[in-house]
């Protein structure tokens, strides 16, 4: 009886996860912080064994329909990464930007945000570890 409980629950978990994944793929971009957001969920940076984290900087364009309009240029990139880490960032970020479009924009939206360029940043820095609180 556990078990079926325990399936019970995961499965509901399992479907409850589904729903808000589907509804966040769903949402219409209306606000250029909503690009941003959207960009956000498609975003996977290499994994440290290809790269050291870097942050990168691309400056892009939509047509009305979301679509890339032109060609995405890299605009800037930490100054400490080698030419690996750029050359995995870089595809990592157009990866992103395939994956994110077309984006899917509400008319209105659709009509402030194209042929604008938007500069997107990408950051993927190490956390610092946490310091060690002394103790009086």
């Amino acid at each position: 009886m556990a078990r079926r409980g325990t399936r019970l629950l995961l499965t509901a978990a399992l479907l409850l996860l589904g729903v808000s994944g589907a509804a966040a793929e769903d949402a219409q971009v209306n606000t250029i912080q909503d690009i941003f957001q959207h960009l956000r969920t498609c975003w996977k940076p290499p994994p440290p064994s290809k790269a050291r984290p870097i942050d990168i900087t691309v400056v892009v364009s939509f047509n009305r329909a979301g679509n890339i309009l032109g060609h995405p240029r890299i605009t800037y990139e930490s100054a400490e990464a080698s030419d690996n880490d750029r050359l995995q960032y870089r595809v990592a970020v157009m990866e992103a930007l395939q994956r994110c479009t077309p984006m899917p924009f509400t008319d209105a939206m659709a009509g402030a945000a194209a042929g604008r360029p938007f500069a997107i940043q990408f950051r993927n820095r190490k956390t610092s570890p946490p310091t060690q609180e002394r103790r009086a």
